[in-house]
């Protein structure tokens, strides 16, 4: 079946393992782990003629690329190898599933589908997951994987990274929840590469920091320190100030608004959480000058001092006042108008120019992980008459934000040359089709040996490829330089560990693995039983919901799950029980933002409302709420609504208690019940309730057409060019509403 490519040795190596075992093919950027995928593919095909193909991505342009593949390099038509995305309607994506052999998709819609019942797994007999190292936690990668290995009747998955990153635990998970039973790794010195890759050469380009930039850091150190200091008088910190990382300074920030929130207000503590929200704003900026530069500095300290003029936050306001950082903000401002740059600048036109003088045609990916870096670095570029574009991920900031349509365009334009430079951050690391590069410049290092393998990735295909790293000295820069080139080394020693460790696992079951895989047995056995009984249940959904994990272990037991739009609650469990699911945060937060009080009121239409608090956080510490507030709204909500609080520890122990109230609830003689079952409260409303029953109408378009008509009579009798006449009421929905008016009971 194969077509257009002739197999390299190591991926016919690596085929000859996944064509037995569920794999994980840890494979550098640019070595053909598609190809991989294709190969595997022909052979399932072969194997198993009426089975399909399901490939996962994470990103469209992604699935782009693994479309192209399979049309290019398999022996199918077209019209087999579709692409499924969020834009396609679910509806449609059942339609092209059944007439489909090769079905590329983004995970989080098919998930939905899988939930709803609305494809099915079980002629799928290959499962490719690309980025692999996504499949942990409740990414959906991990619940597809999971109902595939189920389901299917010839099951076959293939994991596919570059990197699958350098903590053993983290490794093993993917490994788990992807049934992986074979890992097969390779570097570009492995003998069966080394033919098809060519040499990448790493260059590490240091900079000291000029003595007015280390002066501009002094005053945001001391200041920083001072802050610090202050904390550790109060008794919250201890040992040296310096040892404390980000991370451990979050974690201690978290801690101290646990105390506020249960009732512990002196004043050293509500100063130190002040202070500690000044030194973590001051350690983004102590980072901004040593790696990035005046303008990102300028533009972040102008932000803050905004900030303060518009906010109430005490920890902003004293913070601008503060005499280190008011001293910092006078010097960058002096130094930008100046004309001053950090040394990296010059080192990155020095760089370009040479490179533009050796080959007119180079083609050159700057990294860098902040956007208002990357203007800057677009403007030195502009300068020198260089054609760049940069390139930036999907989200919103500064009108910075791309489409997927986009970055898709200016990808094409680069590949085909009509711009030298490309400055991206970390989005072009993974999940893109970029074309190979001459050069790799790291504005910065990143403490990431996924991130590094990928960056580095970009070049060395085709012919030898370089690597350019920008390192500040005596900064963080050369802290994460050394994190990144240690978790690289630690990554392929926990693989080639885990390796190991699979065969030793496999080669002779002992007794104690008999004991184990007899007791899955029967569990598996007692499961199907509860499935069978599961799958005579419908529970409806709010679609918010379809993150939840309550949904996915609700799907797993069997359950029909239906995800709808609920105008009350976020579960209906029968005609009777509605659920309003929250946790301790969105517990707290709705009593802020006042949702609970009309979320209460929506919850008496049905007979039996029920809220369901989840998680085993404490509620009194989620936000600065006094204690006998929140007591106050739970007895409301008992007392005064008469509506139960049910508390469970997780998303399973949730699912679990509503599988058991829908089976009280079933009715033997009617296994399913419909949606729109909540019972009005006033003949308004159950007018309202009424026509937004029709089609195309709902809660919004309801009170217009009773408006318009006055009566529900006059509705049902009206003409398609009177219904028409009202806003948003266009011909498909004026027609399909006299079509089910007018329709026969019964008559399909």
């Amino acid at each position: 079946m194969i077509r257009g490519f002739e197999p390299r040795l190591y991926q016919q190596t690596i085929l000859d393992t996944a064509v037995k075992k569920n794999t994980l093919v840890v494979l550098p950027t640019g070595l053909g782990k598609t190809n991989i995928a294709v190969l595997l593919a022909a052979n399932r095909l072969t194997n198993y003629p009426n089975s399909k193909i399901l490939v996962l991505a994470p990103t469209r342009p992604l699935c782009d690329q693994h479309v192209d593949s399979m049309r290019s390099y398999l022996d199918v038509s077209e019209e087999e190898v579709q692409l499924f995305t969020g834009m396609i309607r679910p509806v449609r994506r059942a339609e092209l599933w059944k007439t489909s052999k090769i079905i590329v998709s983004t995970p989080q819609g098919l998930e939905n589908d899988i939930i709803s019942n609305k494809i099915s797994l079980k002629d799928v007999s290959l499962l490719v997951v690309d980025e692999a190292h996504r499949s942990v936690g409740d990414y959906a990668y991990v619940f597809i994987a999971k109902q595939y290995n189920k389901k299917a009747e010839h099951p076959r998955i293939l994991g596919l990274t570059a990197s699958p990153g350098s903590d053993q635990e983290k490794i093993k998970e993917v490994c788990k929840n992807l049934f992986v039973e074979e890992i097969e790794l390779r570097h570009y010195d492995d003998p069966d590469v080394k033919p098809y890759i060519q040499q990448i050469d790493v260059e590490r380009v240091r900079v000291d920091l000029p003595k007015d930039f280390e002066q501009i850091r002094n005053y945001l150190r001391q200041a920083f320190d001072n802050k610090l200091e202050t904390i550790k008088k109060f008794g919250f910190l201890y040992g040296n100030i310096s040892s404390y990382s980000k991370t451990s300074l979050l974690e201690l920030q978290k801690a101290m608004f646990a105390k506020m929130s249960s009732g512990e207000k002196d004043y050293t503590l509500m100063r130190s959480v002040s202070l500690l929200a000044e030194a973590l704003k001051l350690q983004h900026a102590l980072e901004l000058i040593e790696t990035q530069g005046l303008k990102p500095l300028m533009e972040y300290l102008s932000k803050l001092e905004e900030e303060a003029r518009k906010t109430k936050v005490k920890a902003v306001q004293n913070l601008v006042r503060d005499l280190n950082f008011r001293s910092a903000f006078v010097k960058t401002k002096n130094l930008l108008a100046a004309g001053r740059e950090h040394p990296k600048i010059f080192e990155l036109r020095r760089i370009i120019t040479e490179e533009l003088e050796k080959k007119k045609d180079v083609k050159i990916i700057i990294f860098n992980q902040y956007r208002d870096s990357t203007s800057k670095i677009k403007e030195v570029l502009d300068a020198l008459n260089i054609k760049s574009r940069i390139f930036v991920g999907q989200a919103k900031k500064k009108d910075t934000g791309m489409s997927q349509k986009e970055q898709k365009k200016i990808i094409e334009q680069f590949r085909s040359k009509e711009f030298n430079c490309l400055i991206a951050t970390s989005v072009a690391e993974e999940g893109l089709d970029i074309p190979s590069v001459d050069l790799v410049i790291f504005y910065e290092p990143v403490p990431s040996a996924i991130r590094t393998v990928q960056r580095r990735g970009r070049t060395g295909r085709q012919e030898r490829g370089r690597v350019i790293v920008l390192i500040t000295t005596k900064t963080r820069d050369e802290g994460n330089l050394w994190a990144s080139v240690h978790k690289e080394k630690r990554m392929y020693r926990v693989i080639h560990g885990l390796k190991q460790g699979f065969k030793s696992e496999l080669a002779e079951p002992s007794e104690e693995i008999e004991i184990m895989e007899k007791a899955e047995k029967q569990t598996r056995l007692a499961g199907r039983e509860a499935e069978t009984f599961a799958s005579d249940l419908t529970i409806f959904a709010d679609y918010r919901e379809k993150g939840s994990g309550i949904i996915k272990t609700l799907a797993d037991q069997g359950v029909k799950v239906e995800l709808s739009k609920l105008d009350v609650g976020d579960y209906l469990l029968s005609e009777r029980v509605v659920v309003e699911h929250k946790t301790a945060k969105d517990f707290a937060d709705s009593i802020i933002d006042g949702r609970l009080l009309s979320q209460l009121v929506n919850l008496k239409k049905y007979e039996r409302p029920i809220v369901v608090l989840e998680g085993e956080e404490d509620v009194y510490s989620q936000r600065k709420i006094h204690p006998n507030a929140i007591r106050g709204v739970l007895s409301t909500v008992i007392i005064s609504y008469g509506i139960p609080i049910l508390q469970t520890k997780n998303s399973k122990e949730s699912a679990a208690l509503f599988l058991i109230i829908a089976k009280r609830e079933a009715d033997p003689s009617k296994k399913d019940f419909a949606l729109h079952t909540a019972k009005p409260l006033t003949d308004a409303e159950l007018q309202e309730y009424i026509v937004g029953s029709f089609p195309g109408v709902g809660p919004v378009l309801a009170k217009p057409l009773l408006k318009k008509f006055k009566s529900i009579k006059k509705i049902v009798n009206a003409k398609e060019e009177q219904l028409k006449k009202v806003e948003l009421i266009g011909d498909k929905k004026a027609k399909r509403i006299k079509e089910i008016v007018e329709k026969e009971y019964g008559k399909d």
